[in-house]
This record gives structure tokens, C-alpha cells and sequence, in this order.
């Protein structure tokens, strides 16, 4: 049995491509955007793709599904469950429901209704031969069972949450409990994504593993479940939503990554004119020694296409600063994965040009955990914003720090002091609390520092720390 799986490091996604050697051919599950990545493993591995499943609509990335069936004329296998619901699949397709069997090659694949994510939402049993009675292999388990967790039943809004949560409960306590201790169970996420809380770094886990530690596997009554699963529900980034609406009517097919221009200064200061969506992607580091007044500084590598859901629009030009042309394809390749096309330039050949032709620019001061410490203790007006998750805020912060999570600081503006009052913004490292502090600078905030090093900084070097647990 072929079995490959694919990561899209940033969001946390995995797909995979399943079937069989000796048939040559393969299904591809839950796929992401750039479906570059499927038809180049088929290719040099000279196999022909004959489905395409997905597990639900999903929320967090843009799906690929549509387009690839379109390219490779394979059949797309989606939920039939969707009738009736908030979002259902509006483009052609192979309604599937429980019990429902597909081939590839000797390779038998068997559809598994499992809602409480969403309402639509399948699993696929994968045998490794038509064997009668033998145990299938795999459990390709979506959004529904994690490596550790299960997933947020919150995606629909407030009057469905309820609900779903008894869906999901009844899904694990139903459709797992005769699927055998040996089941390989890969799910459609890791570590870092917000499909669900809790979840392991491993790429996969067995089915005895999740039955001894996942904590919604211990035999929990309803209502424990429930209390549980909602009350440990991750931030919601409100791009979900749109991102439902956009893989519910299928991603516009894109031909190929879009291929930003290069700009000179000259024709940057024009779209910084404009007021465009302008996403600095170099380290924070370098950006705060001096950046484009508008531009947000995004420089988390892999993450983003995460974060620039968040924060940029999806009805207008992106255009990028950047340090290392030959990165460029990476960084539209990550924004595509979450329905950011409309990459349109970027300012060539680097930020030193745009200096350079006497432009103006900003800084972003730089903080130590030393000098922010000797500004609160000599009794400084200043706030801490720590922009950190809740368990990393919980796990330890700066006394007195005002928690925002990063997605939410646009939302929150009006809980922050006034804009000349000093703000220290800080998170893990550096990083997230940047774009934090270049989102308040892009407001008219005056007096904002980025602590880098933040965190992990903090205590290397001693200091105290408050937690919650």
C-alpha cells in the first residue's frame, strides 16, 4: 500500500496521497491549494490520481480539491452530509455517506460519518486488501481525531457549539469503539493549528495510544465531555469563516502560483500612496531598525500565510518587502494556502533601494527584558502587552501584563492606554509580538517597543514570573 503524507508547515496541515503500488493509481486526501504538490508526486512516482477525498469544508486553509479534480479529471468524493447545513459544497461532485466503499487498486477505502467539527464531516477506513474480515489499517480521521485531541465543534457560531459538541461526543464514544488497538490514525492536523486544542506534535499515533492518553478518550460521560471540549476551545480566528464560504463554493483554480512583479521605489511609493495591503516579511530585527510606515511586519518564516489570514484583506493588491528574492515563491505559496492571491509585487531589489532613492521610513525601538524591567521599576508610565496564547500567558508572564492574544489585538484597541502612552509588546520571542506592535503603529500608536527576546529572554535571565496554573 502507497501511503505519503504531506505537511504544510505553518498551518499545521496534513494531506496525504493513499492507493496502491501495483495498480498505479492514488487518492489524494484533503489537499491543499497548491496542488503543484500532488501532481509533481505522481509524476516521479508515475502514478495516476483517481480520487480526491476530503473529510469536511474546512476552515483553516484553502482546499485545493476543486482545482485538482479539474486538472487530473479524478472524482471528487465529498460528504453528502452537507445538505442543508450552513455551508454545502457547490461545485461537482460525488456525494459519499456512511458505509459508502471506493477502490484503488486492491486498496479499499470505506466512508465513516464522524460530525461534530461540522456537521458534514467523514473519516476515511483504509484496508490494505479485500481480505473478508481483516481489520482496515488506517483511520485518515480529518478534523474529527487528533494525536491527542479531537476537534473544536465552535466553527458555526454560538448556537451550533452545543450541539456539535454532543455530535463529536457521540461520534468518539460510537464510531471508534470497535476500530481495532493497532489502527494508524493520521489526522488532517498537528501542533499549532487552531482546528483544536491540545494537539500533538507527533505526525501520527495508534489507536491504543489515543484510547490511553487522549483525555477525550476516557470514557467520559456526556456532559464531561462537553464542559471539556468547550471550555478548552482555542482563539477563533475570524477568517474561518470566510474560508468556509470560499472552499464551500470551491477556491478559484490558480493556474500556477501568481507571479508577484518586482517594483522599483518609484513605483512602490505609489502603491504606498495608495494605501495598500503592504506585509514586511523580513526579521523583526531588521524591521524595526527602519520599515515603510504601513507595512505590517509579518517575519515568522512558515507562518505567514496564519497570521496574514488574520490581518490582511482579501479584496485588495498584497504587496511584500522582502530581504532574499529567491524566498518569494515560498511566501506566495503560503499566503495562496489561505486564499491570499492577489500577491500583485514586491519592492525589488530590497528595502536599501527604497532608502536609498530618499524615501521615508520609520523605526520600531527594540526592547530588552533589562531595560524593560528598569523602566517599570524606576516607576515608568508604561503598559505590557503579552500577545502569547492563553496557556503560554498561563504557564508564566510579567506581572502586570495585559494578555491580548496576537488575533485579537485590532479587537481589542480600545482596552490599551492612549497612543502616547509607552506600550511593550511581547510574546515567546520576538516574533508575534512584532506584528502585534506594527499593527499598533499602523493605528497611530507613538510610543510602542517590541521586546525581542521577550519570553524566553525574560527568564533566561532570571526575572519573576506569574502564572495561573
Amino acid at each position: 500500500m502507497i501511503l505519503h503524507q504531506f505537511e504544510a508547515k505553518g498551518l499545521s496541515h496534513f494531506s496525504y496521497a493513499i492507493g496502491d503500488a501495483t495498480g498505479g493509481e492514488i487518492a489524494i486526501i484533503d489537499p491543499e491549494r497548491d496542488v503543484q504538490t500532488y501532481l509533481s508526486y505522481a509524476a516521479a512516482h508515475g502514478l495516476k490520481i483517481k480520487y480526491i477525498l476530503e473529510t469536511h469544508i474546512h476552515a483553516d486553509f484553502a482546499s485545493g480539491a476543486k482545482e485538482l479534480g479539474e486538472i487530473t479529471g479524478a472524482e471528487l468524493l465529498l460528504s453528502s452530509y452537507d445538505e442543508g447545513q450552513k455551508f454545502v459544497y457547490q461545485f461537482p461532485h460525488t456525494p459519499v455517506k456512511d458505509g459508502d466503499v471506493y477502490h484503488v487498486g486492491k486498496v479499499k477505502i470505506e466512508v465513516l460519518h464522524t460530525p461534530g467539527h461540522t456537521p458534514e464531516h467523514i473519516s476515511f477506513l483504509v484496508y490494505d486488501h479485500e481480505t473478508p474480515g481483516a481489520d482496515p489499517e488506517a483511520l485518515f480521521s480529518g478534523d474529527f481525531l487528533f494525536i491527542g485531541s479531537v476537534g473544536r465543534p465552535d466553527l458555526l457560531g454560538d448556537d451550533d457549539k452545543l450541539p456539535l459538541a454532543k455530535m463529536q461526543f457521540h461520534s468518539v464514544t460510537e464510531k471508534l469503539k470497535n476500530l481495532p488497538d493497532a489502527l494508524k490514525i493520521y489526522p488532517a492536523h498537528g501542533a499549532g493549528s487552531l482546528c483544536g486544542a491540545g494537539m500533538s506534535k507527533a505526525l501520527s499515533s495508534v489507536m491504543s495510544d489515543e484510547r490511553m492518553f487522549n483525555p477525550y478518550l476516557q470514557n467520559l460521560s456526556e456532559a464531561e465531555f462537553v464542559d471539556r471540549i468547550l471550555g478548552t476551545v482555542p482563539p477563533f480566528p475570524e477568517y474561518y469563516l470566510r474560508m468556509k464560504r470560499i472552499n464551500s463554493e470551491g477556491a478559484d483554480s490558480l493556474k500556477g502560483l501568481p507571479d508577484p512583479q518586482p517594483l522599483s521605489p518609484e513605483e512602490f511609493l505609489k502603491i504606498v500612496e495608495k494605501k495598500e495591503a503592504i506585509i514586511d516579511v523580513r526579521h523583526p530585527l531588521t524591521y524595526g531598525g527602519g520599515h515603510i510606515e504601513q507595512a505590517l511586519n509579518i517575519g515568522m518564516g512558515d507562518q505567514l500565510g496564519f497570521w496574514g489570514a488574520w490581518f490582511i484583506p482579501y479584496d485588495r493588491p498584497i504587496y511584500l518587502v522582502l530581504d532574499d528574492e529567491s524566498k518569494l515563491k515560498g511566501y506566495v505559496r503560503d499566503l495562496v494556502r489561505v486564499g491570499l492571491d492577489n500577491v500583485t509585487g514586491y519592492l525589488a531589489p530590497n528595502f536599501s533601494s527604497w532608502v536609498n532613492r530618499g524615501n521615508d521610513f520609520q523605526d520600531l525601538p527594540q526592547a530588552s527584558v533589562h531595560a524593560m524591567k528598569d523602566l517599570a521599576e524606576f516607576g515608568e508610565k508604561m503598559t505590557v502587552i503579552d500577545v502569547r496564547s492563553d496557556s503560554e500567558f498561563e504557564e508564566g508572564h510579567v506581572k502586570g501584563a495585559k494578555h491580548i492574544y496576537l488575533g485579537y489585538v485590532t479587537k481589542r484597541l480600545k482596552d490599551l492606554p492612549g497612543k502616547e502612552d509607552a506600550i511593550f509588546c511581547i510574546c515567546g520571542g520576538g516574533s508575534r509580538s512584532s506584528l502585534a506592535a506594527s499593527v499598533l503603529l499602523q493605528h497611530g500608536y507613538e510610543n510602542v517597543y517590541n521586546v525581542f527576546g521577550g519570553m524566553t529572554a525574560w527568564k533566561a535571565a532570571g526575572y519573576p514570573v506569574e502564572s495561573k496554573k
